[in-house]
């Protein structure tokens, strides 16, 4: 069975064709940071068209479609997903991109997603319940239990960005004060370093990101920062590690899930060295001892979403 999976990030949109667990062909595109939703919608539809091209196939080779989106999904329609244009009001993504690509599209939260192939093809594989996180542009969640991903009653569950950590604290992207994400959230950081250098803090953040020819800080402009010993870059780390590590503990207190996967830009930028600093930030809030959870990296990349979403396709075919 091929399948076709789009990621869609704040940053990238993957798309990657599958049939069954081979990975046949890859694309690679710009999410468009200006604009409405049907700019995106064409982006996605490019990059689908690229990976099949690459793999060889046509979309009448395709027997069905998945899509892994930021924000929160309720039966193919999304909203919430303020990093990309046009998906903050809830719009049917299933429906729309149905008509792009003349199959039925089976959308899931992006994060979802990523966890799906993390536990099938990745780090999650032989146990059955995994908690995804994705620390990248902003941070977000998956939940998979018993063997299959968790979505909630109304499709909302897994926003691990938008856990409180500190009632009262930081500003976060989606409005509301003390989220994960406020402090995690690569987005979060960067304007947090912004208001830091004009209120007088010293920093060559963003001096090295136009060094880099970046437009706005990415991962690697932050670990290059750090790496040079920018010390409001490290205490921003330092505050994300914080947060990253109270919100997981108090997710794994919740659920007990085996394996927390930790993926994401920033996660895979910085490496085990950031890995190890989560894990050593969880463990002394968990409440079940002496400790089970294992928090490790994820293995599939940049790719992990759109395969996870291509697998959700092929389930749904």
């Amino acid at each position: 069975m091929v399948t076709v999976g789009i990621d869609l990030g704040g940053t990238n949109i993957y798309a990657v064709v599958l049939d069954g667990e081979q990975r046949l062909g890859r694309a690679k595109l710009r999410t468009p940071s200006t604009g409405d939703r049907t700019g995106v919608l064409d982006v996605m539809d490019a990059a689908v068209r690229d990976a099949l091209g690459d793999a060889g196939r046509t979309m009448d080779d395709v027997d069905g479609v998945g899509v892994g989106s930021p924000g929160i999904v309720m039966a193919g329609t999304v909203g919430g997903a303020a990093n990309v244009p046009g998906f903050l009001e809830r719009f049917s993504l299933a429906d729309l991109f149905k008509q792009k690509v003349g199959h039925e599209v089976r959308v899931a939260n992006d994060v979802t997603a990523a966890a799906v192939a993390e536990h099938r093809l990745g780090a999650g594989r032989g146990t059955d319940d995994v908690l995804g996180v994705h620390v990248g542009t902003g941070v977000g969640g998956g939940i998979i239990l018993d063997g299959r991903p968790f979505e909630g009653g109304a499709g909302g569950a897994g926003e691990f960005g938008h856990m409180v950590v500190q009632q009262g604290g930081a500003v976060c992207p989606c409005g509301r004060r003390g989220c994960i994400e406020a402090y995690a959230g690569r987005r979060a950081m960067s304007l947090a370093a912004e208001r830091a250098k004009a209120a007088g803090t010293p920093t060559i953040l963003f001096d090295v990101m136009e060094e880099l020819g970046k437009s706005r800080p990415t991962s690697g402009v932050f670990q290059e920062a750090y790496d040079r010993g920018d010390p409001l870059v490290a205490d921003l780390l330092d505050d994300a590690i914080e947060a990253l590590g109270a919100g997981i503990a108090s997710a794994v207190n919740l659920l007990d899930v085996d394996v927390v996967v930790l993926g994401g830009g920033l996660a895979d930028r910085f490496g085990e060295r950031f890995r190890m600093q989560v894990d050593a930030a969880m463990r002394p809030h968990l409440f079940l001892q002496p400790p089970r959870v294992r928090v490790v990296a994820a293995q599939l990349g940049d790719e992990g979403g759109a395969i996870g979403a291509a697998l959700l396709a092929a389930d749904a075919a």
